[in-house]
């Protein structure tokens, strides 16, 4: 699909589930460069500073999320998450959910090289629209934005394991605060063969120290493990 201007404006909206007052600054957002250069006489405008200021509203708000949500996270924690969440493969990854490449404004070399579909176009898109939002409402709409897009990338990381290995973190605090090791023990099955969910609780010194759930026992695991690891951090007042 060729967009050579942006007249289809509410089906884009309906997709970021925001609509625009100033629909000049979603034009500029979803404008690239190259679309831009050869409309000079129009002067027309792109989307590189806002791409910026963008990305700026994006940490902050991300920060902010992870900083309330996940009390249990050191610092290097929060910083590995965010980093993973505003990196360009996460951030092209939603622009593609959100379906963004049939809307871009695109010049027609970066057409015919299939720029609808480059990760670092649309990244950058979805950054662009971001300050867009932050411009026509402020935070609270753009934060509204984040939140229903973006923010459940943190539990996909604990879910599938990306960057946490909770079960390694609480074999290393349980020998030092009570000198064993944890276990685990599967306590429920539910749901078809296919589509199973499974319930573990993790044990030390024969004392629950919590439970989760997952679509698979490893996932089930870790989930308890970093429910261990809140409880021990809460109780005992250690940095973890």
């Amino acid at each position: 699909m060729r967009a050579s201007s942006l007249k289809n404006s509410a089906a884009i909206e309906s997709a970021l589930g925001y609509k625009f007052r100033k629909k000049s600054l979603l034009k500029e957002a979803l404008t690239h460069k190259s679309y831009a250069h050869e409309k000079q006489k129009d002067r027309a405008s792109f989307n590189e500073r806002m791409e910026f200021l963008g990305d700026s509203v994006l940490e902050l708000i991300v920060s902010e999320y992870l900083f309330t949500t996940h009390p249990e996270y050191t610092e290097a924690d929060l910083s590995r998450v965010k980093a993973y969440m505003v990196q360009e493969a996460t951030l092209a990854e939603t622009a593609r959910t959100i379906d963004i490449g049939p809307h871009l404004l695109l010049g027609k070399g970066e057409e015919l090289t299939g720029g609808r579909k480059k990760p670092s176009l649309l990244a950058d898109a979805l950054e662009a629209i971001i300050a867009a939002i932050y411009l026509d409402s402020g935070y609270k709409k753009t934060r509204e934005f984040i939140y229903r897009h973006l923010t459940h990338k943190s539990h996909d990381l604990t879910e599938n394991n990306v960057i946490f290995d909770f079960k390694t973190k609480l074999q290393e605090v349980a020998q030092a605060q009570f000198g064993v090791l944890p276990s685990y023990v599967m306590h429920k099955e539910e749901g078809p063969e296919h589509k199973k969910t499974f319930e573990v609780k993790v044990f030390i010194n024969e004392r629950s120290f919590g439970q989760g759930k997952g679509k698979t026992k490893k996932a089930a695991a870790q989930k308890a493990a970093e429910a261990a690891l809140k409880k021990i951090r809460k109780n005992h007042e250690i940095d973890l």
